[in-house]
């Protein structure tokens, strides 16, 4: 697998009632796909199947988030999120931003998203932006498995935001080597690149969440 797509493991059961969503941008995410939603029922159950652990891998790549989801009337289905890749001039933009200020660079590096990247940007979606499929029989959109896949992708973008840049079309690998070449040194001395070499892309820590029997 190349490091356009990334593979992550399916997410256990979890226990408990808090919000889905720990930072700003996942909570944009949970946003754009609640407005989207023309049925409000589907959300409910999307976010029960969520809890239940019934998605499988999530694959997320260039405009396209991906998983296979169970259901207690069938499946599994293969559903999908998609979304539009940032324009070349909107990337310059951003990476512009990021390289104006060290803390910015230093705030990535740590899965952390300066809210001011997203200031000139459409990095987060808005209403419409979100464009969910399945192969289930069911005509909503988003269905419960595509808004089951939703909830628990604000979940990798709470441990890494740059889920949600691979997602608008580049790679980490790819937006820190372009840093590297638009600046000198951050505040802390480490080039861009020299930093990517001794940062592993965390995976969401799945002991936050809890078994529950299936």
């Amino acid at each position: 697998m190349t490091d356009r797509v990334r593979g992550f493991p399916a997410f256990p059961a979890r226990e408990g009632r808090g919000p889905f969503a720990r930072t700003w941008w996942g909570r944009a995410w949970l946003q754009a796909m609640e407005d989207t939603a023309l049925d409000l029922r589907q959300l409910r159950r999307g976010r029960r199947y969520a809890v239940a652990g019934l998605v499988g891998p999530i694959t997320v790549s260039p405009g396209r988030i991906a998983a296979t989801v169970d259901d207690t009337d069938g499946g599994p289905f293969r559903t999908s999120v998609h979304l539009a890749e940032l324009s070349t001039a909107d990337w310059d933009l951003l990476l512009g931003r990021a390289a104006d200020r060290a803390g910015n660079l230093a705030a990535l590096l740590d899965r952390h998203l300066p809210p001011e990247l997203a200031d000139d940007v459409p990095l987060l979606p808005g209403i419409g932006d979100l464009d969910p499929d399945c192969d289930c029989p069911g005509f909503e959109l988003p269905c419960r498995h595509a808004a089951a896949l939703s909830f628990q992708v604000s979940w990798l973008l709470d441990a890494d935001p740059f889920v949600l840049l691979l997602a608008r079309g580049r790679t980490e690998r790819e937006v820190l080597d372009e840093l590297g070449q638009r600046t000198t040194r951050p505040a802390d001395g480490i080039l861009a690149a020299d930093a990517y070499a001794r940062v592993v892309p965390p995976l969401p820590d799945l002991a936050e969440f809890t078994p529950v029997p299936r």
